[in-house]
């Protein structure tokens, strides 16, 4: 499942894990399915189930968003409300409990203090600066299980996970085109190439990252507002940060100041900076949405993840193709992608890819990499 799918438990015999019953295996995918309910953002989404001696439910908890309670505490909070007691209990949850201060106090340290037992955790957490939970837990005595429905606790980590082990925001590049790789006709319109159901779709990704990027190019020629809609059309509650790369400035009449996320302006042609901009204010998945010469600065500098590639059956014969020059000169070159899932959208399809660059590394960025020029 890729990166930017929502996680789903789909009921079915439950896999044999060395050290965990069959209870405390439907605990974690019911721990799995509250993981779901939270937002998108800078902290992973985390479920906890809380279990008795017995195997019955002491409470339920996940984690709501930045400055609220962890899945843990929460499911803490829901057992107390229950008049449920929690000493000696099982605590399962879908992300190893933290072992830091920040907004809030260790997770690790609530657990203890309420007396839990046992913990069992889907996936270790990779953050250097809240990982150490499962070794503190040890120490005092509780005994914790890791890798408990390992994968499926990566894939309800989503994009968080890759941006957090490597250290900048989850690349998804998003492109739509005809079935001759276009995305505008000879004249420059676009406006639909994809279907509705297509650009429906679009926007419920745009629902999950962090920012949205395109280049100055785009941003002046195309006005678009970059924003995530509804089925209804109307806005998101939580939206995207609106980021254009480049050095021109966005005019003061477009949609790009209206009604949506923050204006981010990036005034480099450099993918990595813009990233490393990005990662400092905590974004941990951003989608490029920029045109051909956005597209090809991402790829040819490795720094695509993913490529959501939506596709229309149109034939335009001319236009702008779906990623300017690249470099690559010899098919031998060719950067080839690895479809992880292709998904009909009413007349259109979706292939979801991830990009697999040739031995020695990302060909190197044609003169032309400057997303200034982008039309």
């Amino acid at each position: 499942m890729s990166a930017t799918t929502s996680a789903t438990c789909v009921p079915g015999p439950d896999p044999v894990v060395p050290g965990a019953a069959p209870q405390e295996l439907a605990a974690m995918r019911r721990a799995l399915e509250l993981a779901a309910r939270g937002p998108y953002g800078p902290n992973p989404r985390v479920g906890c189930v809380l279990l008795a001696p017995d195997g019955t439910t002491l409470g339920e908890g996940w984690h709501r968003g930045a400055g609220t309670p962890h899945a843990e505490v929460a499911a803490l909070a829901d057992a107390r409300e229950r008049g449920a007691q929690v000493r000696g209990a099982t605590a399962v949850v879908t992300l190893e409990p933290c072992d830091h201060t920040g907004r809030t106090g260790p997770c690790s340290v609530a657990l203890l203090d309420a007396g839990v037992a046992r913990v069992l955790v889907a996936v270790a957490d990779p953050n250097p600066v809240a990982a150490g939970g499962a070794d503190r837990l040890r120490a005092a005595g509780v005994d914790v299980v890791t890798g408990v429905l390992g994968e499926q606790g990566v894939e309800a980590l989503g994009a968080w996970l890759p941006a957090v082990r490597g250290g900048r925001p989850f690349v998804t590049l998003k492109i739509a085109t005809s079935l001759d790789g276009r995305v505008a006709a000879a004249d420059g319109t676009s406006r639909w190439i994809t279907s509705d159901v297509a650009r429906r779709h679009a926007h419920a990704l745009r629902q999950q990252v962090g920012a949205i990027v395109v280049g100055t190019g785009t941003a002046l020629l195309d006005d678009p507002s970059l924003t995530a809609r509804a089925v209804d059309g109307s806005l998101v509650e939580q939206q995207p940060l609106r980021v254009v790369v480049g050095s021109r400035d966005v005019p003061p009449g477009a949609r790009l100041r209206g009604p949506g996320g923050e204006l981010v302006q990036v005034r480099t042609h450099d993918p990595a900076r813009v990233l490393a901009v990005l990662h400092e204010r905590e974004v941990r998945h951003v989608l490029v949405e920029g045109g051909p010469t956005l597209a090809a600065a991402f790829l040819a500098a490795g720094l695509v993840d993913e490529v959501h590639a939506y596709v229309a059956p149109v034939l335009l014969g001319a236009g702008a193709g779906a990623v300017g020059d690249l470099g690559i000169t010899t098919i031998s070159q060719a950067l080839r992608l690895v479809p992880n899932q292709v998904l009909p959208l009413g007349p259109d399809v979706l292939v979801i890819a991830t990009p697999q660059h040739p031995p020695g590394g990302p060909a190197a960025p044609a003169p032309r990499t400057s997303t200034e020029e982008e039309s």
